[in-house]
């Protein structure tokens, strides 16, 4: 998520905090790039990604959360670690954004349509539910 400004966030959530520790207790979080995955992942694995999304229009220009960009090639490289965790048996979901691109990259793949509200737009009217795409390998 892009850096906010908040009046007076809620940095420790106690309670909250202490239920994802339960939740999480079993899964292994790494910090890495997502071919790394290939590294854990066996075939009784869950798997979910949720890349930076793909544009989706020419001045759509939020495309990575770091300094390095997350372009078309990093989109075909994740459809191929995709593919691949797929093979070994996992179950793989991923969110992107819903555009010809991304349907092209994962076709053949149960492709779902979920709606996502977005309050940041610099044209107000833009702003409000889109359609995302979740994208899984199982039903």
């Amino acid at each position: 998520m892009p850096f906010g400004r908040y009046k007076n966030p809620k940095i420790v959530d106690e309670t909250n905090l202490r239920l994802v520790r339960g939740a999480l207790s079993h899964a292994r979080v790494i910090g890495a790039d997502f071919s790394r995955a290939l590294d854990f992942a066996r075939g009784d694995a869950l798997v979910y990604l949720d890349p930076p999304y793909y544009p989706v229009s020419d001045t759509a220009n939020f495309t990575g959360y770091t300094s390095d960009a997350f372009g078309i090639d990093d989109q075909k490289r994740l459809a191929e670690v995709f593919r691949e965790l797929d093979k070994r048996g996992c179950l793989v979901m991923l969110s992107n954004s819903d555009t010809p691109f991304i349907r092209e990259l994962y076709s053949g793949y149960d492709i779902q349509v979920v709606y996502a509200t977005r309050a940041i737009n610099c044209r107000p009217e833009r702003r409000g539910p889109i359609t995302e795409l979740v994208i899984r390998n199982y039903r």
